[in-house]
C-alpha cells in the first residue's frame, strides 16, 4: 500500500502552509535591528548606533507582532524585540540617541 508523506522544511516562520511575505519580512528587518543593536551595545563608543537601531528595532519588532499570523513568527519576534530593547536601553544609558 503506497502512502504519500507531505513533510514541511525543518526551519519554517510558515507553519500554517500560507506564505507570509510582510510578515516575514518584519521578522527579519526586526532580528536584523536586533542583532546590530544587542552586538553594538557592548561597545560605549557606538551608543548612537546602538539606541537608534534598538528603537527602530523595538518599533518594527512590536508592528510585526502586532500582525503575525503564526507561533513561529511571534516566538522570533520576541526573542529579537528583547534584543533590541536592550541595545536601545544600553545605548540611552550610556549617551542618547543624540549624543
Amino acid at each position: 500500500m503506497a502512502q504519500s508523506v507531505h513533510r514541511m522544511p525543518a526551519l519554517t516562520l510558515n507553519t500554517d502552509g500560507h506564505p507570509h511575505p510582510r510578515e516575514n519580512t518584519l521578522v527579519a528587518l526586526t532580528t536584523v535591528l536586533g542583532v546590530i543593536a544587542f552586538t553594538t551595545s557592548f561597545f560605549h563608543n557606538l551608543h548612537l548606533l546602538s539606541s537608534w537601531t534598538g528603537l527602530a528595532g523595538i518599533v518594527t519588532g512590536l508592528w510585526g507582532v502586532f500582525v503575525s499570523v503564526t507561533t513561529a513568527e511571534r516566538f522570533v519576534l520576541m526573542i529579537t524585540l528583547g534584543a533590541s530593547a536592550i541595545g536601545f536601553y544600553l545605548g540611552i544609558a550610556r549617551g542618547g540617541l543624540w549624543g
